[in-house]
């Protein structure tokens, strides 16, 4: 039933995790639903919910929350009343695991860790108050020191492509062996990345002048601004792993799909 594979989720992304201000949990579903597909994505968009209902999910696990701010209505009249929409007629559930997936351990930076080359042990960025081994990004090292330059080649090569490529701030033959990511939007860290002693932060939505003003100040780590969605999109196998392995150790046999499709918003460059 919907309400075992909620439990589960929700042992390894306690809802208690999330930020104050986020939106997790069950957005619409019937607990006593029976699930046998579980389609794991970023964005709770239409692309999504056209690839759920063909594959025939009963459930879709996002990162990103379809009503973050709430909402006091889910007409058909929007595209997420249009998805809420869609979902019910479908019997399809919607969960959503967000910032509580970010500080999990593992969690979302684990796994955006492991996807740029990180093979060792990891220590979060900025642990939280009330357990150290949880909090935002990670921490990292290098097997042995490369360029700046090659190791942003090997961050690319192992995201997801976008439209957009990666942008690198530093100089591209600086050593690299301590590495700090963080998935998605970074700004909030970069104090922390500069404390960590990190030789580079990887991250993503870097703004201009909080970035600017981090690399004229010396002593800092380099720079690699990726695609939000990019730097999420690795958890998802993470965590569609975690979870078909904890149901079948209960005798719950679900099935579970990633979604490839890319909803990045930046659909395309122009040289």
């Amino acid at each position: 039933m919907l309400a075992d594979v909620v439990a589960e989720i929700e042992t390894l992304y306690d809802p208690a995790w999330a930020e104050s201000w986020d939106a997790v949990g069950l957005v619409c579903g019937d607990p006593t639903q029976p699930v046998r597909k579980i389609l794991f994505a970023v964005d709770p968009v239409a692309a999504v919910v056209d690839e759920a209902l063909e594959y025939g999910a009963d459930l879709v696990v996002t990162h990103h929350p379809l009503y973050l701010r709430g909402t006091t209505s889910v007409a058909a009249t929007t595209f997420k009343g249009r998805v809420i929409h869609r979902l019910i007629r479908n019997d399809v559930a919607l969960y959503t695991a967000h910032t509580n997936a970010d500080v999990a351990d593992p969690g979302v930076s684990d796994a955006l860790a492991r996807a740029v080359g990180l093979p060792g042990e990891l220590r979060p960025l900025q642990p939280s108050a009330d357990d150290p081994r949880r909090g935002l990004g990670r921490v990292g090292t290098l097997p042995s020191p490369v360029p700046l330059r090659e190791f942003a080649e090997r961050a690319a090569a192992g995201l997801p492509r976008t439209a957009g490529p990666l942008r690198v701030a530093g100089d591209p033959e600086r050593p690299v062996v301590t590495v700090a990511v963080s998935g998605g939007a970074g700004d909030s860290l970069l104090g922390a990345a500069r404390a960590s002693g990190a030789d580079v932060f990887l991250t993503a939505d870097l703004r201009h002048h909080p970035a600017s003003e981090f690399v004229e100040a010396e002593g800092g780590p380099a720079l690699i601004d990726a695609s939000h969605w990019a730097t999420e999109w690795p958890w998802l196998a993470d965590a569609a792993e975690r979870l078909t392995s904890a149901l079948a150790a209960k005798g719950i046999n679900v099935e579970a799909r990633v979604s490839r499709i890319v909803t990045d918003a930046w659909t395309s460059t122009t040289p």
